[in-house]
């Protein structure tokens, strides 16, 4: 994987792509805008490491966050589809999980939910990282960017 050959499939097939990301507090939108000509189909990344910011900018439900908190796979899906709608993208990528030290909600250090919203639907995948913060966040960067690239090689109907 790298994030010049998600650049350049998403060129070639006139798409784009946006982030919502929590945990990785930007990594995957950094990780894609380090490629030269990548304004051409990065639209854009919301950061919204804070619980209530995941409501209010990208549109997750407040009573799905009130009820299971912000690490859940469902909140990885809208995220996705939020980044997706709100940014105006092809493609939605979502992220959310933690990387420690400590659990949050309950939920253990290494646990990540990703969520890829495109045009045939989201889907998520859900993850059992190991290793320390920073490990899990740079780990959680490359999955995301793989399963967009996993997708944008199945051709386009």
């Amino acid at each position: 994987m790298s994030a010049a050959d998600v650049v350049r499939i998403l060129k070639a097939r006139g798409e784009t792509v946006a982030t919502a990301e929590s945990l990785t507090a930007g990594l995957v939108t950094a990780e894609l805008a380090s490629v030269p000509g990548a304004s051409a189909v990065v639209r854009g990344g919301l950061v919204v490491y804070a619980t209530d910011l995941k409501h209010t900018l990208a549109g997750v439900d407040a009573a799905l966050l009130a009820e299971h908190g912000a690490v859940h796979a469902e909140v990885a899906r809208q995220l996705a589809e939020g980044a997706r709608e709100r940014c105006g993208a092809t493609w939605g990528l979502g992220l959310t999980g933690v990387a420690g030290p400590d659990p949050q909600d309950g939920v253990g250090p290494g646990t990540v939910h990703i969520g890829l919203s495109g045009p045939s639907g989201t889907l998520v995948r859900t993850l059992t990282l190991g290793g320390g913060r920073h490990e899990v966040r740079k780990s959680s960067t490359t999955a995301a960017l793989n399963l967009l690239l996993d997708h944008l090689k199945i051709p386009v109907e």
